[in-house]
């Protein structure tokens, strides 16, 4: 399965070839590489937890992990800026079994080529079949296969909002406590 969108140009590739097994001996996940070059050179490198949730200061740690061994390697030969990041609640999807996990949600597929005349698909994930991507469309379920895809994301929807908090509470990152509130004037809300 090729690696396409966690890295893209062949820079993101070798970096990403660099900073997989430093994020991994962490106990996280690549989910990004971009090496974005404009007035000053930026490398964001997008993390999470297997389960989901990454906390604050987990970033730091893989940042400070991945700088020691970039400045060994020296990959990049210009200064640059190192971003780590989560990667939101509308999280690009850069793995095939993203695609398995957030089955049922909301997202935005789009191709390299054309496919019957068009080049993104917007629909609800419906899971995965060999190398296939599934997602119900108005015409209804097409598979694209993951190769074919140049850029995937979520779709941030009410559905998908409640489960990152529900998976966050789970996770223990969340004071259930705290959302108290919040919970009780959504309910107030549903009128409109």
């Amino acid at each position: 399965m090729s690696n396409d969108l966690i890295a893209k140009a062949a820079m993101d590739r070798r970096l990403a070839e660099i900073i997989t097994p430093v994020i991994e001996d962490l106990g996280f996940e690549l989910v990004r590489v971009r090496l974005m070059s404009g007035k000053s050179i930026t490398l964001q490198v997008m993390a999470d937890r297997p389960e989901g949730g990454i906390e604050v200061d987990e970033l730091a740690l893989i940042s400070q992990s991945i700088s020691a061994v970039l400045d060994v390697e020296d990959p990049i030969l210009d200064e640059y800026t190192l971003e780590v990041s989560s990667p939101g609640i509308d999280r690009p999807l850069t793995r095939l079994k993203d695609f398995e996990a957030f089955e049922g949600y909301e997202a935005k597929l789009e191709t390299v080529d054309l496919i019957d005349g068009r080049r993104r698909f917007k629909g609800e994930l419906a899971g995965t079949e060999g190398d296939e991507v599934l997602i119900n469309v108005e015409e209804g379920t097409i598979g694209l296969k993951f190769d074919w895809l140049s850029d995937a994301k979520l779709v941030l929807t009410d559905e998908l909002i409640k489960e990152m908090l529900r998976q966050r509470k789970a996770s223990g990152a969340i004071d259930e406590t705290k959302f108290d509130d919040i919970e009780t004037e959504q309910s107030a809300e549903g009128d409109d």
